[in-house]
């Protein structure tokens, strides 16, 4: 039936499929509330990362791909012990025409690690010990120990420089009084310190952006209002599914991050280990996907992805060789048996975003749960929640990333402090082996006191407008705005 649904749609909508006016900007959706677009600080969302990569560059970027390009630095070299990065910045001005200079940016990022400072970010910066200037324009960071990553981490739209009245660029945004839509518009060349370009104006084409909830996202793109809508998570995905659109609108991303239930409380039926374990062996992770029709989607069992891991460290949960009606025997008498010693019933209060597609998946997830006698109640975020979905994308593909998301500082959770003190014997750990023995033995740790159910990879999709040319799925979910105002067609 869900089928049929899907395919009329299609048929009856295709007349409303058309793009926007090739005359005009280029006009982008980020799906989420229309202020999570303006939202300052250390904590943005999709929308406001999207933004602050556009109007105020860090010492480095990320591409379409999400392979790394200079922005306020040139260029860079890595001394041979891995500890120091050293960036010559490019010779330009902040928007008041005041000339960038290493001292500038060496405060301005001191300010910003400051800031992050209890939060992920904060800890995946924490190999970071001095920021300096060199020389007028070149600035150095020292590393506890190697990161091979760590220009990745450069790259994250929190490391947006903001001085001078305002961003780096590579655009400028101008928004009406009140108004929920912003017009980005590229910065010339000249004014970035890099060679001018005569054709720059045709080149160049504006973009409107907006945040837009989910419930509506797909029928702005469907009607042409929108040509690029990103952001969309599994929630909402089933609303791509239903719209009036051909597959080929549809990119999904190979999302590399967390996708599970952070567990808030140790109490009742999720009282020990063995409990918490109960409830990630009865869930049947591939028919929880199944009914997105997703391709490609990878489960997991544990926090770290096996691909992150060196052989040897992968650890094979207990339960790996079972069969489905196996494990949820063992997890059935686990709760049977709590129930009667507890003399309570086995209930779990579980919070999921809004939306279609959360709809779905708490649909089976309490269908696998009622299977070993553990009823499911859904609450609403920040309603007393035992169980909370945990979707974040990471950052950079260490398994360090994964570990910080649990970190006792941040109090999302169930946390492990013996986890924590490994992890952070591997900032300072100048052995590349030791170092992963040491993040592989914290993964051991966290598995061992079972703080996360994981279900496996996050979901991100997008809608694509076939005239877009600059947009590239990829594993960290991120679009970057600047090259989508070069010529589409």
């Amino acid at each position: 039936m869900l089928r049929l649904w899907i395919l009329l749609s299609i048929l009856l909508g295709l007349s409303s499929c058309g793009p926007s006016s090739q005359d005009g900007p280029i006009n982008i959706a980020i799906m989420g509330e229309p202020d999570s677009l303006f939202q300052q600080g250390v904590r943005l969302s999709p929308a406001a990362q999207h933004l602050r990569s556009a109007t105020s560059e860090g010492l480095v970027a990320l591409d379409p791909t999400g392979e790394i390009l200079p922005a306020i630095a040139e260029r860079w070299i890595v001394t041979d012990d891995g500890q120091s990065y050293i960036f010559r910045l490019r010779d330009s001005d902040w928007p008041d025409e005041q000339l960038i200079t290493a001292s500038d940016v060496a405060d301005l990022l001191r300010e910003s690690l400051q800031r992050l400072e209890g939060t992920s970010l904060g800890l995946d910066l924490a190999k970071v010990t001095d920021v300096r200037a060199m020389t007028g324009r070149v600035i150095e960071i020292k590393l506890s120990s190697p990161m091979p990553e760590f220009l990745r981490l450069m790259a994250q739209p929190e490391l947006g420089f903001v001085s001078g009245g305002g961003g780096t660029g590579p655009m400028s945004a101008s928004r009406e009084e009140g108004a929920s839509v912003l017009e980005l518009s590229a910065v010339a060349p000249e004014d970035r310190g890099l060679p001018a370009r005569r054709d720059w104006e045709e080149l160049s084409k504006p973009l409107t952006v907006q945040a837009i909830p989910a419930s509506h996202a797909v029928s702005a793109f469907s009607s042409g209002a929108v040509d690029l809508l990103i952001n969309g998570q599994i929630s909402s995905f089933p609303s791509a599914q239903l719209g009036p659109l051909s597959r080929g609108n549809i990119r999904v991303d190979p999302a590399l991050g967390l996708f599970g239930f952070v567990i808030r409380n140790d109490d009742g039926v999720l009282a020990t280990a063995e409990l918490r374990e109960a409830l990630s062996m009865a869930l049947d992770r591939a028919s929880l996907i199944e009914p997105f029709g997703l391709t490609g989607w990878a489960s997991s069992r544990s926090i770290v992805p096996d691909e992150l891991l060196q052989s040897e460290q992968i650890l094979q949960v207990s339960w790996a060789e079972m069969s489905l009606d196996e494990r949820r025997s063992i997890a059935f008498n686990r709760i049977r048996a709590w129930e009667e010693e507890s003399g309570e019933d086995a209930v779990l209060r579980v919070a999921l975003p809004g939306g279609a597609g959360s709809d779905l998946l708490l649909n089976g997830i309490a269908q696998n749960w009622e299977a070993v006698g553990v009823r499911v109640v859904r609450v609403a975020q920040g309603e007393g929640a035992e169980l909370q979905l945990r979707d974040r994308l990471a950052r950079y593909s260490s398994p360090r990333w994964f570990l910080n998301q649990f970190n006792c500082e941040l109090e999302l959770g169930l946390c492990s402090e013996d986890a924590d003190a490994l992890v952070a014997q591997s900032l300072v750990s100048q052995d590349l082996s030791e170092k992963a023995q040491l993040l592989a033995q914290a993964h051991s740790e966290m598995l061992a006191q079972q703080i996360f159910i994981p279900i496996g990879a996050p979901v991100r999709w997008s809608l694509v407008r076939g005239t877009i040319e600059a947009f590239e799925p990829n594993q960290w979910g991120i679009h970057p705005l600047f090259p989508l105002s070069s010529p589409t067609i």
